[in-house]
């Protein structure tokens, strides 16, 4: 996209990932590449994959700094998870209020994020098909995780700046760029033809990451470099969720299960673990962050004494039981306040460095997708209850007996305590088609009804100036 990527990209390599046992370590950036030029060996290819992983990071994505992260962050912010606290800085109002407009920086920065990520993607795979007869199956594994994580991060945009999510809907998608050019100005495609290509992307990396030269994740379970990379369960894990989200239950149900065949939950005694970067258990795929990257959800925990932006509601406290290893594990008592500490990373003293990584897919998801999916089916509650019931057990929860729409009711409610402050609420809000009632601390921007403007992003006044192509979302 023309306004979006004016010049040719770096390769970011610093903090780079490599997928060996040893350490992550820090490398400085070696070179620049011309987009115009085609790389001369498969392991350059595989150097400018590297730089995608590394664009994940950026703050208006999954990092946590200058303002916050519109693609973590902000979700819960713009739902009903959290209130103005008593020292806000000002960071994610504008999600909060639902006052975002076309010449906002936080849009602007999360539009140019996500396609500055998809354009890496596609500069790791442009020309590679060269090297196909000689080195197939190390294509295979560079190609098909530049593929996943372009099919990522276009339903990442999908989720933000459309209005409808089922399959096949008419509405406005997200251009789909699929080839590196920075003189295209694509237009906007319906929400049918996005999952086409996204759908499209993801059978082909399937297919790719089923046959590789080598594995594509460590061979470890606790810290390090586990679980940082796409591989084929990252796959279906997005696969599950995006089926999910547009209402064709088979499918998700299909590929959850893959998932949790393949990942089980992680324990009642682990479950802390995993958010202090000592296990990855049931993590499918985690952004990895080293010391001084980020500090992830900064705004809703506090730090070094300072008062957190962001307070959590009470009626989202209450669902949690004291039994329930997530009221330890998401939660802590700082001076007397309940802050976010499942971010806190390492340090759980008084100056928590926020370090951590951002689990992208878990396998406690999948069990809420697939419950959710047999929910909405007709006959299946049983299946559904089961589901929720075993994600219950390992959190130490109490199970329930619910049936219907008290089932449905049910499955959300653990998808707001389990999913929070990962990326979830607002959406899930969104595509099952609920009003936002906030009624702590509210006097104003309390409801979002269902036909509001809000729940879709203005496309970016620069994007709009530049693509004439580029069509605007309703009521902006």
């Amino acid at each position: 996209m023309k306004s979006t990527v004016k010049y040719i990209m770096a390769l970011f390599i610093t903090g780079a990932l490599f997928s060996s046992c040893k350490k992550i370590v820090d490398l400085d950036p070696t070179h620049t590449v011309n987009g115009d030029d085609f790389f001369n060996t498969v392991d350059e290819y595989d150097f400018v994959l590297t730089g995608t992983y590394q664009r994940l990071k950026q703050n208006a994505l999954y990092g946590g700094v200058n303002g916050g992260s519109i693609f973590l962050s902000a979700v819960d912010i713009a739902a009903d998870n959290f209130f103005n606290g008593p020292n806000n800085l000002g960071n994610l109002n504008t999600a909060f209020r639902w006052n975002y407009t076309a010449d906002n920086p936080s849009v602007q920065g999360a539009w140019d994020a996500a396609y500055q990520v998809i354009q890496q993607a596609n500069l790791s795979m442009r020309g590679i098909d060269r090297f196909a007869a000689s080195d197939r199956l190390k294509v295979n594994r560079i190609e098909g995780q530049a593929r996943v994580i372009r099919a990522f991060m276009h339903f990442e945009l999908l989720r933000w700046w459309a209005t409808d999510y089922d399959r096949n809907s008419a509405a406005l998608g997200v251009p789909y760029v699929d080839k590196f050019d920075i003189e295209q100005m694509p237009a906007r495609p319906t929400v049918k033809q996005t999952y086409d290509k996204m759908e499209a992307d993801l059978k082909t990396a399937r297919a790719m990451l089923s046959n590789t030269d080598r594995p594509i994740q460590s061979a470890t379970s606790t810290a390090g470099t586990a679980r940082a990379y796409v591989d084929r369960l990252v796959c279906d894990a997005l696969l599950a969720r995006m089926y999910l989200y547009a209402n064709e239950l088979d499918s998700a149900i299909k590929y959850s299960t893959i998932v949790i065949n393949a990942r089980p939950l992680a324990s009642p005694v682990d479950f802390s673990s995993i958010w202090e970067d000592a296990s990855t258990e049931e993590v499918i795929w985690s952004v990895k962050y080293q010391s001084g990257e980020a500090a992830l959800a900064r705004e809703v925990y506090q730090v070094a004494g300072d008062q957190t932006s962001w307070q959590a509601v009470n009626a989202l406290l209450g669902l949690y039981g004291a039994n329930d290893v997530r009221t330890t594990a998401y939660w802590a008592d700082v001076d007397g306040s309940i802050v976010l500490g499942k971010y806190f990373a390492k340090l759980t003293t008084t100056n928590p460095d926020g370090v951590v990584d951002f689990k992208v897919f878990r396998t406690g998801e999948m069990y809420l997708i697939r419950s959710e999916a047999y929910a909405r089916k007709a006959g299946m509650g049983t299946l559904a209850l089961a589901d929720l019931n075993a994600l219950r057990t390992a959190r130490n929860a109490a199970n329930g007996s619910e049936a219907g729409a008290a089932l449905l009711a049910a499955i959300q409610t653990e998808r707001r305590k389990e999913l929070l402050m990962e990326g979830h609420r607002f959406f899930d809000i969104k595509r099952t088609v609920r009003t936002i009632n906030r009624t702590q601390d509210c006097s104003t921007f309390c409801t979002l009804l269902p036909a509001g403007r809000a729940w879709a992003f203005p496309i970016p006044q620069t994007e709009m100036l530049a693509n004439p192509n580029m069509v605007q979302n309703p009521g902006y």
